[in-house]
């Protein structure tokens, strides 16, 4: 019954906005609050010409991440997406998504933060940014496109490794968690 007790003094202080349980709140904790579209725009200029087209599409897909902070324990992290699909003939269709979630962080380091916030935030909103290319896509009159799986880690390690020789060779330095990629 005791440690009922204290589980239910540990929510109530929780209810009641103080979010240290037991008056220590040191460990490192990380989430999504929520997630949403932020911008979508779909582009069909040749419509209806570009449905006789026989060629396949050549699909260019640029991927660009972003970080804010919003508040103290709160940061938007912004997954955009342009892809343009073209042909001899023209541009088929032009998609531009930006897919946003907001990210809760308390007691994370800041290079770790960092990662969270540009590595490991836009490795989980992919899935759903892409679901929604995909029915933009499907929507202008197109087979849905499924964009291929993207490595998030491995992109930050590169960028990450391209800016600390920039900043070794005297360049500017590394942006911090409130800063955009």
């Amino acid at each position: 019954m005791a440690d009922e007790e204290g589980v239910l003094t540990d929510l109530d202080n929780l209810a009641n906005g103080d979010p240290k349980p037991n008056g220590a709140d040191t460990l490192p904790a990380v989430g999504i609050i929520t997630q949403y579209v932020k911008d979508l725009s779909v582009e069909n200029p040749s419509a209806p010409d570009v449905f006789q087209w026989p060629e396949p599409p050549q699909i260019d897909v640029q991927f660009n991440i972003g970080a804010d902070q919003i508040s103290a324990d709160v940061h938007e992290v912004t997954l955009k997406l342009t892809l343009t699909a073209t042909s001899q003939r023209g541009t088929m269709y032009i998609v531009d998504l930006a897919y946003c979630g907001l990210v809760g962080m308390r007691n994370v380091p800041e290079d770790q933060a960092h990662a969270f916030l540009y590595a490991e935030g836009p490795r989980l909103l992919f899935p759903f940014a892409r679901s929604v290319v995909a029915m933009a896509v499907r929507d202008a009159g197109f087979p849905p496109l499924m964009v291929d799986p993207v490595d998030f880690n491995g992109l930050y390690a590169q960028q990450l490794a391209n800016r600390r020789a920039e900043e070794a060779a005297g360049g500017d330095p590394i942006a911090p968690v409130t800063g955009n990629a």
